[in-house]
């Protein structure tokens, strides 16, 4: 395992993190963890050098309201001396916040439920225009120096999802150590993007990366943007291309990977001992400029599968529907996919796009901004 400097921290994170949000689950219900299954995983990562783990209070919820079963299912797999082993980071629900006293009532919650007396690395969760402006009405700085006074926390940063100008706001408006962010070689652009992700460094900030496989749509690539890959005969996965493309910025301290199998984690953890920042050579940085405009061509809707839109009111797979809208275009109209969208329906008992009745709920949920009623339809267009 390779190791960096976590910003003005001072502290060094493993290269690679473990995402608490994708663990493997039982019954189709992402509130029902394989908790067997995932202590391994997450204990095989910490025994392979990962030292950061992060998790949050919705994580394997069947919603935004209440704390799901990620946080509990972490203080299990830190048992038997791995807590010493690891720096944890979870993280306030913003949007949950309706007074000063939330923000200690959630904490003080969280520190029981992950069976800890501090967490080293906490973040003020998803910040957009809307979360920040509520925070900073309740004092949420002065939550932090407190909870950072009497130790409950170590290091106090956030999440974010929305645009640029407000990203560097929120760095300059607070003495954060670290931030978080969307982060892959589809997304240079997009939300922080890569002029973000210099602007925090800059300032001392350690930066955590989430979804660097744009919520596994890296991983599934169209064949020619699979030729391209092959073509440097280089031997890597997708995934593997996807991580070390964001492991190259040296700006990057730690990537979280929120993995579902154990053979994801044996693969990337093989990886974040090998890569180093700016080891890519210029042919394999072509290759990648290559990919992204294959798959930007394609795609239609920049879904992550998230799950923040979630549950649906009147239990439409949301994120399901756009992952089979999405592969009908990137895979050349297969038959087979619209097949298996029915097919899925059935099986899961999932409200199909049709059923959607324009509530707009989970947009207000929905870190990328989608117009997701009106892909819906679109989804009902081409299925139906």
């Amino acid at each position: 395992m390779l190791y960096r400097k976590f910003g003005k921290t001072g502290e060094t994170v493993s290269a690679l993190g473990f995402g608490c949000m994708r663990l493997p689950i039982r019954d189709d219900d992402p509130s029902h963890i394989d908790e067997a299954e995932a202590i391994r995983m997450i204990r095989y990562a910490i025994d392979a050098g990962v030292n950061y783990v992060d998790t949050a209070y919705p994580y394997h919820g069947t919603g935004f309201t209440h704390g799901g079963s990620s946080e509990p299912l972490v203080a299990k797999a830190l048992k038997d001396g791995y807590r010493e082993r690891v720096k944890l980071a979870t993280k306030l629900p913003s949007w949950l916040i309706q007074s000063r006293a939330d923000m200690d009532q959630y904490l003080d919650e969280q520190l029981e439920r992950l069976e800890t007396d501090h967490i080293d690395f906490y973040l003020v969760h998803s910040l957009n225009v809307s979360s920040w402006a509520t925070v900073k009405q309740f004092g949420i700085a002065e939550f932090l120096d407190q909870a950072l006074r009497d130790g409950r926390i170590k290091y106090a940063g956030f999440s974010f999802h929305d645009r640029l100008p407000l990203f560097k706001e929120i760095v300059d408006a607070y003495d954060w150590s670290f931030c978080q962010i969307q982060y892959n070689y589809l997304d240079e652009n997009y939300q922080a993007g890569t002029e973000g992700l210099e602007y925090a460094a800059q300032r001392g900030l350690g930066m955590v990366i989430m979804e660097p496989l744009r919520g596994g749509k890296i991983v599934n690539l169209p064949q020619a943007a699979r030729d391209v890959l092959e073509r440097t005969g280089s031997g890597r996965t997708p995934a593997e291309w996807g991580l070390r493309w964001v492991w190259n910025s040296p700006e990057v301290s730690v990537v979280l990977s929120g993995m579902t199998t154990m053979e994801q984690v044996v693969e990337n953890v093989k990886a974040a001992g090998e890569v180093l920042p700016d080891s890519l050579s210029q042919e394999e940085l072509a290759a990648i400029e290559r990919v992204k405009r294959i798959f930007n061509e394609r795609v239609k809707v920049q879904c992550t599968a998230c799950g923040y839109c979630m549950p649906c009111p009147v239990g439409i797979n949301i994120p399901g529907c756009f992952s089979f809208y999405n592969d009908h275009w990137v895979f050349d109209g297969n038959p087979q996919i619209k097949a298996m969208y029915q097919r899925q329906s059935t099986l899961t008992k999932a409200a199909p796009a049709s059923k959607c009745v324009a509530c707009g709920r989970c947009e207000s949920h929905c870190p990328q901004g989608i117009a997701i009623r009106d892909e819906l339809k679109r989804v009902t267009e081409l299925f139906a």
